[in-house]
This record gives structure tokens, sequence and C-alpha cells, in this order.
């Protein structure tokens, strides 16, 4: 029986990082399984997953051997401080690459996020190349960004690395995307501009896991960087009408001005930046972004490359979300 591949997993205790460990455990591979929360970690353990509680600042004190390491641990959300974002997703990526380095990893795999792509404006097709390095919408966006730029400097090391940018990952578990559009629909509303016609790419959870071990397994992605999502751009509006029908739940919509909220959403950052005892503001200048503007991606590259193909339709994703819904 050939001895098993092994991969080293940060962020394992997150939505997306719990599928990562799945799918690579499910495809034979002997499993490092990391991440802060020890409850979580245990329960992820079996007889291929090896869990350890280290927080990446930790990763210096760590001597293993390791071949493939996928870092997936980031902070992740729309508001907050930026020392946070640097400790976290920069100077976190940064010890992530000096462990690679010192284990000697034949390649890292890196969760990046297309939120590097967002602006004011309606985008389809968006190929892997088109950021503008100084997009500075939020400070994830910018601390993404720096920490790509810190995987490409690696890659110049000696390291292989691969960069993944998922688009909009939802799913069983999952606390962000659907969550936040219940919670706005208790509170206030959904905002909806030009009647919610505005192209969205999402991604089943299970596809972007399938798409991190495909780029840790492909012979020829050194160096390179892919978007991943479902492949099924759909109407902001339609998207949100199947889900809530799923659900069993009614969506109240509110219908903007996407200028006018933008406006409003840079006086209210303004004010909560000078306020930092202000809870997060309810809406942000990339949440208008993120919802009033068509953003597709072309993911060409990685049907190419890594022969990636969605496993779980868009519509079998929303069944297994309202199925679990609670």
């Amino acid at each position: 029986m050939p001895h098993p591949k092994h991969v080293f997993i940060t962020g394992a205790t997150g939505f997306l990082g719990g599928y990562v460990v799945n799918e690579f455990q499910q495809a034979g591979y002997s499993v490092v399984a990391t991440g802060r929360n020890a409850a979580r970690l245990k329960e992820l353990e079996t007889e291929r997953v090896h869990p350890i509680a280290l927080d990446l600042d930790q990763l210096s004190g760590y001597h293993e051997p390791l071949e493939t390491v996928v870092h997936v641990a980031a902070l992740s959300s729309p508001w907050g401080v930026w020392r946070d974002f640097q400790k976290h997703n920069v100077d976190g990526t940064q010890h992530v690459i000096d462990a690679c380095l010192a284990n000697g990893a034949k390649r890292l795999v890196y969760v990046s996020s297309p939120s590097i792509y967002s602006g004011r404006s309606h985008r389809l097709g968006i190929r892997e190349a088109e950021v503008d390095p100084n997009n500075n919408l939020n400070y994830y966006i910018r601390s993404k960004i720096m920490a790509e730029k810190l995987v490409r400097q690696a890659q110049a090391r000696g390291l292989e690395t691969v960069i993944i940018r998922p688009r909009g990952l939802f799913g069983v578990g999952d606390k962000s995307i659907f969550p936040r559009l219940l919670q706005a629909n208790k509170r206030l509303g959904i905002p909806l501009f030009d009647n919610g016609d505005n192209l969205i790419d999402i991604t089943c959870v299970e596809n972007v896991a399938l798409g991190l071990r495909l780029a840790a397994e492909s012979p020829v992605v050194s160096g390179r960087v892919y978007n991943l999502t479902n492949g099924e751009p759909r109407r902001f509006k339609q998207v949100l009408d199947e889900v809530f029908a799923a659900i069993g739940e009614t969506p109240r919509y509110r219908p903007m001005n996407a200028s006018m909220m933008y406006g409003l959403a840079t006086c209210s950052e303004w004010i909560h930046r000078r306020l930092p005892q202000l809870p997060e503001p309810l809406l942000t200048r990339y949440t208008v972004a993120t919802i009033a503007y068509s953003q597709t991606l072309d993911i060409s590259a990685a049907q190419r490359d890594l022969g990636y193909r969605p496993a779980i339709t868009l519509d079998e994703g929303i069944a297994r979300y309202a199925a679990n819904f609670h």
C-alpha cells in the first residue's frame, strides 16, 4: 500500500478549513490540521487527521518536515482595525512562509480573495491579472493584496506557490454571506439596487475545497493564480429569492440608489473610524460595491490547468444549506 501524501492545513477550525481537511483526508492524505479552537480541532481528529492547536505566530517553533501546506487561516471581515488584519493576514502569512522554507515544504497553496477586484463598477469575466494593487476599499482587501505579494516573493525564493481566489463561499456552516443577509432581512430589509439584476458569482464551499486539493496536486501551476467560482453567475435577486424560498422565509427588499448609498456608507465609515467604540457600520463601501454591481470571474485558467469542474451545482448547494438551516 503506497505511503499517503502529507498536507499541513492552517485555519482548519474555520468554515472553509473544515471542508478542506475533509477533502484531503477523503483523497487519502495524512493531514496535520492546525487552528486556535482546540475543541473544534478535537472534533476533526481521525486516523488520518492529526490536530495541533496553535496560532500562526507560533509556527516558528514548529520543526517537522513539510510537503504541502494549504494556508486557509485569515481574518475575513468587511470591518475592523488595521492592526488585526496586519497580524492575521499579513504577518500570519509571513509566519507560514517562514515555516515552509524552514521545514522543506515543496508547495504552498494560499487562499486569497477576489474581494481585491472590488470597486464601483460592473465587471464581468474578470481575469486573474485584472487587479488594482492600490485597492484600499477596506483593510481586508489591503491585507490580502499585501499577503499575495509575500507569497510571490516566496516563489522567487524557491518555494512553489499557488494563489487561489474563491468567490462568495457558502454552504452548511456558513457564518458570513447568507447569515448576514438573513440578519439584514430581519432588521431593516435587504438593499436592492437596479431591481437586483446585477450578476454575482458564488461558490459552494465543497467546490473550493476541491479546487485547493487540485492546486496542491497539479504539476503545472507553480507561481500561478486562479479564480474559483461555481461557474454559474446569477442575478442577485434571483439567488436570494431561491435561498429564502428554500428556507421558508420571505425576503424584504429595500430599493436603493447605489451612488447615494455609497456616499452614506463613506460617511458612516468616517464616523465609525473616529468612534471605535461603535459596532460595525450597517453598510460599508465594500458591501455596497459587492451587492450593487455585477462581478463575475473567469475560471477558464482553473479549468484548463487544474482540471477544475465544480462537483456541486448552485442549486444543490442551496438545497443542502436549506436542509441544515436552523
